[in-house]
């Protein structure tokens, strides 16, 4: 099945889900039974049907015991058998189901989840390690909820909401922290889950209006209401203000460009030759030079060209204020 990115429920409750360590440390540890997985019923049949068919052929492979599963990995590890290592994959693959389904009210693409724990479980399988005296179905789980967090953190949005290794941290923490902290009686606001998770307050705000049904994605293409004979109607892009200047801010602008044109010509006759180079060369050019070059050019110092810009300067404001009085 290829991989492929759809676009989220613009519902999407928060995620509860702890981070996953990108290396989990084996420790000694059954793993839950996995039972045959029906088709939930609340998927369209458009749906339910391809994942069906995938159902079926994930009972097709039995569960292994912690024999032979020992058995497999040592000749994959040992031996380099790819054919052991397929059927440690295949006797898993419903426990990626399993942990997909959890997070089916966060996706709703099930085939899309099961996909990426799938690779997560060939992840698992080839760091495996069988004598570190644990199964492999408790090792695997890590790395399956590693790759579905990873890609449901992609494409939880259109908008990517983590890609600072804080905002990761309230992706996958907030909302856990914030049900533990209300279950302690205590009020779970943005500066206290900022001060336990250890981030900024005002990434705290920013995350939960992102993850809140206030932070869905709308398009501005999308109509606000319904045209004569029942032609689309105006779009919120209709109603967003064209970036720039408003209209009394460019008539104030004309303006007083005007009243530049007509008395910078009087203000030259007021000047020496120096203030007029550098009036023409750094006030009035579109590409002003540096005080370095009017320095050089006129053969100045640095300094003194910048103090007589300086005099220049009040001097232009004086005149302007009497031109204008």
């Amino acid at each position: 099945m290829p991989r492929k990115a759809r676009p989220p429920s613009s519902t999407s409750p928060a995620l509860t889900p702890e981070v996953i360590p990108v290396e989990p440390e084996l420790e000694a540890a059954e793993p839950g039974t996995v039972q045959d997985l029906p088709v939930p019923r609340t998927l369209p049949s458009s749906v339910a049907d391809p994942l069906r068919r995938y159902l079926e052929e994930t009972r097709r492979h039995p569960l292994l015991s912690p024999e032979e599963e020992t058995r497999l990995a040592l000749r994959m590890r040992d031996e380099g058998d790819l054919n052991a290592a397929r059927a440690l994959v295949q006797a898993n693959l419903r426990l990626v189901v399993k942990i997909a389904m959890e997070y089916q009210s966060v996706y709703t693409n099930l085939l899309d989840l099961i996909q990426e724990g799938n690779i997560g479980l060939m992840k698992a399988v080839s760091k495996f390690d069988p004598t570190r005296n644990a199964r492999l179905g408790y090792y695997a789980s890590w790395w399956i909820r590693s790759y579905i967090l990873k890609y449901l953190l992609d494409n939880f949005r259109l908008v990517k909401i983590g890609t600072t290794q804080a905002q990761k941290k309230l992706f996958y923490h907030l909302m856990r922290e914030k049900q533990r902290l209300e279950a302690q009686g205590l009020f779970a606001g943005p500066r206290l889950l900022a001060e336990k998770l250890d981030v900024r307050e005002k990434d705290v705000i920013e995350m939960e209006q992102r993850l809140s049904g206030s932070g869905a994605e709308l398009s501005i293409d999308q109509p606000l209401s319904t045209g004569e004979e029942g032609s689309p109607g105006r779009s919120l892009k209709d109603l967003l203000v064209e970036p720039g200047q408003s209209q009394d801010e460019q008539l104030a602008l004309e303006e007083w460009l005007k009243i530049l044109d007509e008395s910078i010509p009087k203000f030259r006759k007021l000047l020496n030759p120096k203030e007029i180079r550098i009036l023409n060369d750094r006030l009035l050019a579109e590409e002003p030079k540096t005080l370095q070059e009017i320095a050089d050019r006129y053969g100045l110092t640095r300094e003194r060209a910048r103090q007589i810009e300086a005099k220049l300067v009040q001097k232009l404001r004086e005149f302007l204020k009497d031109y204008l009085t």
